[in-house]
């Protein structure tokens, strides 16, 4: 592996994408290509630690290390067993391989995985006269194969979990939003840390600790304890702990509120959990409010949050939105709103056009990311009191 020209790929969700590759730039990411819920870039080893400890939008980052193509199963593990695997992985390392198949030769993921890992343990038997273990649950060593027609291309991980699993989130509500589809909405909305921030239905307060964690440049993986890399043989400690003091140096003061209403006082209790974890205490303010019974009171205002929906909990769904669109026009004036929602109608019971409309998703589902825009006096009039085509 050339530590110092790396080639690497992104992994994030799709319509973050753009909001990825603003982020690996800023990092000093070179040749930065957007993808399908990727980005690629290049870059050194210390390169590749900052990007796994400070990104906020990537969910993994994989490095890959070979590629062939293959034409038939035979020469497909031919091609594996002559790799050099004890470059990436010792014999007393544990391992496990993720899969994604997409090729008329070869059909099925699980059977290419098991070729491929017979293709390794193989490799060191014969060399070294003993096997490395699969471990598919906490593996040391993760490798990623994909497979595009002829096309095998093998990968290292160097994130070991999912980068949204940040590691401040102690409990959960039903169903709540995934850190790094937070970070994205927040950055899509424009968030920087300047004036103020509200959830109105904070629900496990993850999109309150994601706002906090931009306000101050907190790197995203501040309360992170491990990543993939650091069982790599070329892992540098030293080097690695240079650059988390270096972003941690940058972190800044927030003058401004974020605020987090919910209806639901066990809502809050498990927001104050995570916060706590989050050591945001001081920073972030939690209020037993009705949305709908709540004014304005915070100036100037971006409001970011996502509404509870049938998917999630059972609601009276066009009332509901139309008591979202009622409280936006009365009681939050010169305010910028966004809201996540599975419902692809909810721009018609709300009430107001959005004036803008992004394609997300939340897990499984696809929703729409809503801009609303609210004036007061005569541009009100003009932009928003149109009701929803």
């Amino acid at each position: 592996m050339d530590i110092e020209n790396l080639q690497i790929q992104v992994k994030t969700f799709f319509g973050l994408e753009q909001i990825l590759a603003e982020e690996i730039k800023k990092l000093g990411g070179k040749n930065v290509e957007v993808k399908n819920r990727a980005v690629t870039c290049e870059g050194d080893l210390g390169f590749l630690y900052k990007l796994n400890y400070s990104c906020r939008t990537a969910v993994k980052i994989i490095i890959p290390i070979m590629e062939f193509k293959a034409y038939n199963e035979s020469k497909y593990y031919d091609k594996l067993f002559k790799f050099e695997w004890d470059e990436f992985l010792d014999k007393n390392q544990t391992f496990a391989i993720d899969a994604t198949v997409n090729s008329e030769r070869f059909h099925h993921s699980q059977f290419m995985t098991l070729k491929m890992k017979d293709a390794i343990v193989d490799y060191f038997q014969d060399k070294h006269k003993m096997r490395p273990s699969v471990n598919k649950d906490n593996p040391d060593i993760k490798f990623h194969l994909h497979i595009d027609r002829e096309l095998v291309t093998i990968s290292i991980d160097s994130s070991g979990d999912p980068l949204f699993k940040r590691g401040y989130r102690k409990e959960q509500t039903v169903a709540p939003i995934n850190e790094v589809l937070a970070s994205g909405m927040l950055q899509l909305a424009g968030w920087d840390g300047k004036g103020n921030f509200l959830d109105p239905m904070c629900g496990s307060g993850t999109l309150l600790i994601e706002a906090a964690m931009i306000a101050m440049d907190l790197p995203a993986q501040t309360f992170r304890r491990y990543f993939g890399f650091q069982n790599w043989k070329n892992y540098d400690s030293e080097l690695f702990k240079t650059i988390k003091e270096v972003r941690l140096n940058r972190v800044r003061e927030f003058t401004g509120k974020i605020v987090g209403y919910d209806i639901d006082p066990e809502a809050l209790d498990i927001a104050h959990i995570n916060i706590e974890s989050a050591e945001m205490e001081d920073i972030i303010t939690l209020r037993n409010k009705d949305f709908f019974e709540s004014e304005k009171d915070l100036f100037p205002l971006l409001m970011v949050f996502n509404p509870p929906y049938d998917e999630r909990i059972s609601i009276n769904d066009d009332d509901f939105y139309k008591k979202i669109g009622d409280t936006f026009k009365q009681h939050y004036p010169n305010t910028l709103a966004w809201l996540i929602s599975a419902d692809l109608d909810a721009p018609k019971k709300i009430g107001l056009r959005p004036s803008r409309k992004i394609k997300l998703f939340n897990g499984k589902l696809e929703t729409r990311f809503l801009q609303y825009e609210m004036y007061d006096g005569s541009k009100k009039g003009k932009y928003m009191n149109k009701e929803a085509e």
